[in-house]
């Protein structure tokens, strides 16, 4: 009889831990942040088929599949080593099933030819599913783009605001007790009809008049180890119109974050002209420019025709600053090396030099 080989067997045990590590990474997550355990419910394991499988679409967590050829590098690797970790999923009232964990996996099986999956079937209402679709994709993904992990965060924000708060529950530590208030993750609002206005700083009670009180973005960035202030400049980000976000996650040179910070103040009218400037025009927008913009056209909001002048007016005044000699005169000091040894500093050099020249010139 052939022995196992060592390297698949600890494949298996690498793949079992993470498998492990995925629902208990998320329900650690929802224990931290909702600040109660999650319902305890049997999860099934079963081979699905993958025409039953749905993707995520109970809140934009700002998953971004695989591009291609690297959804075909992972599709040939399930072929060579099947599927090591099983996809996480709900049942959903259709009898379909909705995917929480897994849609690259999801995806690379049916590139691979497969017809079916390994999945665990978890039963969970719409916060715990957001939890488990975003955890696993912030803890897991470390590629993932400002974009990805601001529109995460807001899901995960919204879903503990909707889950309502509850003061029989013991506060838990946040990092540094005197850090700043910060008013209103989502920015500006704006003006789309389906924009979600974040009130993430609606703070929780607790039992005791003297605990201290806990907002949604302080349990959320505890727990993934980053700062209130940079949640909320991600989730901040999520409001620009889709065009410019696109820009912010490919063309950097174009639109800086600094810039889009500056913007997602606006509404979605105003950040249309913006994006017309950006996308069709392909001129860049830079602090430079928005600072100036918002000085003539103060947010949140502002007509095109002022837009498009106050742009102007910026360019203009960088190219003033381009054309415009330097403010320092710079000398290659090894060439004064050996008279240098005679001054006590530069300045006194400076002072002879300029001498010599009002000598020479007259």
């Amino acid at each position: 009889m052939a022995k196992p080989n060592m390297n698949d067997l600890l494949k298996k045990r690498m793949a079992s831990t993470k498998q492990a590590s995925e629902l208990a990474a998320s329900d650690e997550a929802y224990e931290r942040i909702f600040r109660e355990t999650p319902p305890v419910s049997p999860v099934t394991v079963r081979e699905l088929p993958l025409d039953l499988l749905d993707p995520f679409t109970t809140a934009d967590i700002g998953f971004k599949p695989y591009p291609p050829s690297k959804l075909q590098a992972f599709a040939e690797q399930l072929q060579a080593e099947g599927l090591l970790v099983k996809i996480i999923v709900r049942r959903k009232v259709d009898g379909r099933y909705e995917i929480l964990a897994g849609h690259n996996r999801a995806a690379a099986a049916r590139l691979a030819g497969w017809e079916c999956i390994a999945a665990e079937i978890v039963e969970a209402d719409d916060a715990r599913a957001i939890v488990i679709a975003t955890s696993t994709n912030l803890i897991q993904r470390q590629q993932l783009s400002i974009v990805e992990r601001g529109k995460a965060y807001k899901a995960l924000l919204t879903a503990k605001n909707r889950q309502g708060y509850r003061s029989d529950l013991s506060p838990l530590t946040t990092s540094g007790e005197n850090q700043p208030k910060l008013n209103g993750d989502a920015g500006a609002e704006t003006s789309g009809e389906n924009q979600l206005k974040l009130n993430d700083d609606r703070e929780t009670k607790t039992s005791g008049e003297n605990q201290p009180k806990y907002s949604a973005r302080a349990l959320v960035a505890e727990f993934f180890g980053v700062t209130e202030y940079e949640i909320r400049k991600l989730v901040k980000l999520t409001n620009l119109v889709p065009e410019l976000l696109n820009e912010l996650e490919d063309n950097t040179k174009l639109l800086n974050l600094a810039a889009a910070d500056m913007i997602a103040d606006y509404d979605w009218a105003s950040q249309k002209v913006f994006a017309e400037i950006c996308t069709e025009y392909g001129r860049p927008l830079n602090k430079a420019y928005l600072s100036h913009i918002a000085q003539k056209c103060p947010p949140p909001t502002a007509g095109r025709q002022e837009i498009f002048a106050a742009y102007r007016e910026a360019q203009q005044a960088e190219e003033k600053r381009r054309l415009a000699p330097p403010k320092n005169i710079t000398f290659t000091r090894k060439h004064f090396e050996p008279y240098l040894s005679k001054f006590k500093d530069d300045a006194e050099l400076e002072r002879l030099f300029l001498e010599f020249l009002r000598q020479r010139v007259g």
